[in-house]
């Protein structure tokens, strides 16, 4: 009979330890949130993968990003070419990147308040 209360509150101490090591869902970037809404009409993730990619490596992938915004007339900032680059760079391309743009891109993974 002395098994029935210890049982129960391990239970209890179980039941409460799972809740609060579960990881709630990150929030989106900058960068992401920017791609999802402007770029996603015409990219699928497919364009990221083909074999003739435009973007070769950091820069290039900058400058896809810039030529791109420009193109359809969203008149983006450098910070906001910075950041979708980077979502790009993380997400599909892991492409090294310059020691300024690296400090940028650790900003860029903080979830927006």
């Amino acid at each position: 009979m002395a098994k029935q209360p210890f049982f129960l509150v391990l239970m209890a101490c179980l039941a409460s330890w799972a809740p609060a090591h579960a990881q709630a869902p990150s929030e989106p970037s900058r960068g992401e949130l920017l791609y999802s809404t402007h770029c996603l009409a015409c990219h699928s993730t497919q364009i990221h993968w083909r074999d003739k990619q435009a973007a070769q490596n950091w820069v290039g992938l900058k400058m896809q990003v810039r030529r791109w915004q420009i193109t359809t007339g969203l008149n983006w900032s450098e910070d906001d070419i910075t950041e979708v680059a980077t979502y790009l760079n993380a997400r599909f391309y892991q492409f090294p990147l310059p020691q300024a743009d690296r400090i940028s891109a650790e900003n860029e993974r903080q979830p927006l308040k």
